[in-house]
């Protein structure tokens, strides 16, 4: 079974090797691992974002911001990231990942939790609808939802 647990300010390091990789993978930005281990260490303590590693080395990680739900009691949930590493992919670290993201979110009152991803990302979207995302506006049958994103 893979270890989960919630990231602090001393895991920045780990947390931003593991971002600039998944950054790179995916042609993303990437201002470097010096830059995000500074950023990530910062946001930690802040509580502006919450992290979730995987595995001893750590083999991948969730990372998460909370904000104020203002149509339902308690917080919602942004799942921004959600990673592991290559050579990890395919031994349930995504799947205990997913879980305890989820766990954490109901333990932080989270109402609802929202994330993004690409159509071409197939075992993503697979991971996320077995855990019962939709992409649906009304579960199965509805019409398609978009996610949009743009540089400012």
């Amino acid at each position: 079974m893979t270890r989960v647990r919630r990231a602090s300010p001393d895991d920045a390091p780990a947390v931003a090797r593991l971002l600039h990789d998944f950054n790179t993978e995916y042609d993303d930005i990437t201002p470097g691992i010096d830059v995000l281990t500074e950023r990530i260490a910062t946001t930690l303590k802040s509580g502006e974002i919450t992290v979730v590693l995987a595995g001893e080395a750590p083999d991948g990680f969730a990372l998460l911001r909370f904000s104020t739900c203002l149509t339902m009691e308690g917080l919602e949930a942004y799942l921004a990231e959600l990673y592991v590493v290559p050579a990890r992919r395919g031994k349930g670290i995504g799947r205990a990942l997913m879980r305890a993201t989820l766990d954490l979110c109901r333990e932080r009152g989270a109402a609802w939790i929202f994330l993004g991803t690409s159509e071409t990302d197939k075992a993503a979207r697979a991971l996320y609808e077995s855990e019962g995302f939709t992409n649906r506006e009304d579960g199965e049958s509805g019409p398609l939802m978009y996610f949009y994103e743009r540089e400012l």
